[in-house]
């Protein structure tokens, strides 16, 4: 089990980084585009460790900016390995600003970064099994599952074909939508 298999612990990451103010926009809150550098930075870092090779970033899913990022304050993005599959991996990221002054902590976002591992020549590799030792592993597991194919679901809907649709069928699915149709 030991060369195939890894428990979630082998690879969590933490990194913390101080927000200056050239990470920040002209309302003084740090660029989304910033956090996200560093939510794949971390991603990476967690694939990698588990993989035992380079990883690629192949998707990435919920992202929501619940709370804005202030300069000044610290941020941990907290990584671990959720789920695996065959070749690919679904790493969860909590990301955290810590207030050094009053030592508050806010919750920013959370969201799911999927990462493949590739060999030397860019070929996919398989990833070692995920070892889960406690039920909130088995619980990011399960539900890494579930996103995975949701995933799949999202893929299939975005490739189905409109072009068979004519365009007052296309027209009934937006007429409660906030847009106006002038094409000639």
């Amino acid at each position: 089990m030991s060369g195939k298999f890894k428990s979630v612990s082998e690879s969590e990451t933490t990194i913390t980084e101080l927000m200056i103010p050239s990470y920040a926009n002209f309302g003084g809150k740090v660029h989304g585009g910033i956090l996200l550098s560093l939510m794949d930075k971390v991603a990476y870092v967690c694939a990698s460790k588990h993989a035992g090779a380079y990883c690629v970033t192949v998707a990435v899913d919920g992202v929501e900016f619940l709370s804005p990022v202030e300069v000044g304050e610290l941020v941990s993005l907290k990584a671990s390995v959720n789920y695996v599959g065959n070749t690919s991996m679904i790493v969860g990221i909590r990301v955290e600003a810590l207030q050094p002054k009053t030592g508050s902590v806010k919750h920013t976002n959370s969201c799911y970064f999927t990462m493949a591992a590739k060999d030397d020549d860019g070929k996919l590799l398989t990833v070692p099994g995920l070892i889960l030792e406690n039920e909130e592993q088995l619980r990011r597991f399960c539900e890494g599952k579930h996103l995975k194919g949701l995933s799949k679901q999202k893929r299939e809907l975005l490739k189905s074909d409109l072009s068979s649709t004519s365009s007052n069928e296309m027209l009934t699915l937006i007429e409660q939508e906030r847009c106006i149709v002038v094409i000639d």
